[in-house]
């Protein structure tokens, strides 16, 4: 796994035990429940119930919108855009459709950190989406296939990143102390691997210009968003909490950023599992 530097402590939880209490009762339950809800304190009950109060426009508002496991709730036929999806390690939850809704939500996932082989701290959950439209178009070069095996074919993703779709990672920030030099250091990281791997060793140039973008001046409290889209014609796009920071465009810095998301070494495996079954059940439509 590629690492991730924090400079920074991370806190200490570690504490005495605390006494044996009498066990509460169902109604004290509740009660206790509603209280932490009120402090705003959230409680995640189960994986088809969660707040959010956010109140930044760019941030997805789910306060009345349905939350679910992601595959319980999304469709690719027409639905609401408003609609959300909750990751279920974080409780981070996202709009099952981006841009208009044309963009649909695909894959959930959590990116980890482990601190001294010892702790794995939630550093980011995020979703990946891709243009349905663009998608299908894609169903002329898999006639022959089933979802199954398009499912398995090794090289299903290698194709999809190499076309000119439009698709967005979607990153939203679980860990409140996170810095923007942190997102900036991991992604010289990260991403120069990517570059590497995919172009050679001659691509500093590039990798400056797009680390750049995380100026020291954005903040990134938990719940920000940070959106990295790729637009036709293999532009990335990225914005800071519905702000446009800038854009690149790079065939190769758009291949290399969604491969770690959804290439052959990803940072949530199961995100790209479902990233693969979704977009292989758009194909055969």
């Amino acid at each position: 796994m590629v690492s991730l530097r924090f400079p920074f402590p991370f806190p200490n939880n570690s504490g005495p035990n605390p006494p044996n209490l009498p066990r509460p009762s169902t109604r004290s339950l509740a009660a206790a429940a509603g209280a932490a809800v009120g402090i705003g304190v959230g409680i995640a009950v189960s994986l088809k119930s969660a707040s959010a109060n956010q109140t930044d426009p760019s941030r997805p508002n789910t306060s009345s919108a349905p939350i679910s496991p992601l595959w319980a709730c999304l469709s690719f036929s027409d639905a609401a855009s408003d609609s959300a999806s909750v990751e279920p390690k974080t409780g981070a939850t996202f709009p099952n459709a981006l841009d208009g809704g044309s963009r649909r939500l695909l894959g959930l996932g959590v990116r980890r950190k482990s601190v001294f082989g010892l702790k794995n701290v939630d550093v980011y959950a995020f979703g990946v989406y891709a243009d349905e439209s663009d998608v299908k178009r894609l169903s002329e070069n898999y006639e022959a296939h089933s979802s199954p095996e398009l499912k398995e074919n090794k090289d299903f993703i290698a194709d999809v990143l190499e076309q000119d779709l439009r698709m967005t990672i979607r990153l939203q920030i679980v860990y409140g102390r996170l810095s923007i030099r942190s997102v900036r250091s991991a992604f010289e990281e990260s991403v120069g691997n990517r570059l590497q791997k995919f172009g050679g060793s001659d691509n500093k140039e590039l990798l400056q210009r797009f680390t750049s973008l995380f100026k020291d001046e954005y903040k990134l409290p938990r719940g920000s968003i940070i959106d990295l889209s790729k637009e036709p014609g293999f532009v990335l796009q990225t914005r800071i909490d519905g702000k446009d920071v800038g854009s690149i465009q790079s065939k190769l810095l758009c291949q290399s950023i969604f491969d770690l998301y959804v290439g052959e070494d990803p940072f949530d495996r199961k995100a790209k599992e479902d990233f693969k079954l979704g977009l292989a059940s758009l194909v055969k439509q």
